[in-house]
């Protein structure tokens, strides 16, 4: 199976021994303690789960600069985008060596993690804005990545943590959230290989179905992972548990047995275009997968990147060889009239727009509230009618 990055085995920071977390979770009774932002949860629950291998907590401002100018951190490890806790005032903490990091997201605010103070830095607003604009590609307040991370705060707090719990991730979504772990028990399990996983944080059509069948047979692969961002999104965005549930019905009705892994994972989505695409073959490495989806727009919002930011990133700015697994570069996918299939448009130059079914994601809205059945070559049925449901649901 392919390696961790940056390691030969995982590094998840979950407190698997319940003694010792028992023991963990009396001592933060008697420490300082912060309620973390929803970013720093996520990405302490992403610490837990072994898909942040091999960081071992929270970056130095040092090391997030770093990251932001040239992806690499101060002592040359590969990384996209920075990993911070951080605060709008640090003054609770004071001169402790250790504090309590608790859960925003979960009622009562119960004790996520513990973390070990290496430094607390105060980054200046030009740092902000410059981390920023080299994550995000702009500084634009309308961009709800940029304008969510210039307003977290900008008291850095860095050091080692050890996670105590995986927030509401593992309650909320049983049988579907997984540790990178577990992913790789369970492909080692299924006896694959060779792995195709696929980002989604929206349910699946019938031009995201043939793509991963499209991937699988180009790269001969034993299997494919779907992989579900379960974290906090945008307004208007699809609910996880929906979308886990049309998911699972296209899987168990169109795709052979022992052919998918339906999974998802703990994180707020950035929204940071390439820079979060490269995120996310990391976080599918350290799954155990060996190839990884990117298409058109990956992990973009509105017109901030252009349509194959997120693949040429790769070409033009990750090192050779600093990351092993391999990007699948998938074009826009949808179904061709003239064809009577679904297709890659690259692969379908003598078309026009009139030769394809293309649904506008707001008319796709329009049609389920209004019960109206999608177009089969757009969506298989048994999915449109849970999304429908839902739709119909809220309106």
């Amino acid at each position: 199976m392919i390696k961790p990055h940056g390691s030969d085995t995982l590094t998840p920071l979950y407190v698997e021994n319940e003694a010792t977390r028992k023991q963990l979770e009396k001592e933060a009774e008697s420490l300082p303690s912060i309620i973390v932002n929803s970013a720093a949860a996520s990405n302490a629950v992403m610490l837990g789960a072994g898909y942040f291998t091999p960081l071992k907590g929270f970056m130095t401002a040092a090391d997030a600069i770093s990251v932001a100018d040239k992806m690499q951190t101060s002592n040359g490890l590969f990384w996209p985008t920075p990993v911070l806790n951080l605060v709008p005032d640090a003054s609770v903490i004071g001169d402790a060596k250790r504090i309590a990091l608790r859960d925003p997201n979960v009622e009562g605010n119960p004790v996520l993690a513990i973390q070990d103070i290496e430094s607390i830095e105060e980054l200046s607003d030009t740092q902000v804005a410059n981390i920023t604009d080299k994550v995000y590609r702009t500084t634009d307040p309308d961009h709800i990545g940029a304008s969510t991370f210039m307003s977290l705060g900008k008291f850095a707090i860095s050091g080692p943590i050890q996670v105590l719990n995986y927030s509401y991730f593992s309650e909320e979504f049983k049988g579907t959230f997984k540790t990178a772990g577990e992913i790789r028990d369970e492909i080692a399990e299924r006896g694959w290989n060779t792995v195709v996983g696929f980002q989604t944080r929206n349910p699946m059509h019938r031009a995201h179905e043939e793509l991963c069948k499209m991937a699988q047979e180009a790269v001969n692969a034993d299997g494919i992972l779907i992989h579900m961002l379960l974290g906090k999104l945008k307004k208007g965005d699809i609910p996880a548990p929906v979308r886990d549930a049309a998911i699972r019905k296209m899987v168990e009705v169109y795709f052979p047995p022992n052919s998918v892994m339906v999974t998802g994972y703990g994180f707020d989505m950035l929204y940071a275009g390439p820079r979060e695409g490269v995120l996310h073959a990391l976080f599918r490495q350290n799954c155990g997968c060996t190839h990884f989806i990117i298409g058109r727009d990956h992990a973009g919002v509105g017109d901030y990147y252009g349509a194959f930011d997120a693949q040429n990133i790769f070409d033009d700015e990750v090192p050779a060889g600093a990351i092993d697994i391999e990007i699948f570069r998938a074009d826009h996918t949808a179904y061709s009239k003239k064809l009577n299939k679904v297709v890659m448009m690259r692969d379908a130059p003598d078309h026009t727009k009139e030769d394809f079914v293309l649904l506008s994601g707001t008319k796709v809205r329009e049609m389920l509230a209004a019960g109206e059945d999608l177009p089969k070559e757009f969506a298989r049925p048994e999915v449109a009618k849970i999304l429908m449901e839902y739709y119909q649901s809220i309106n």
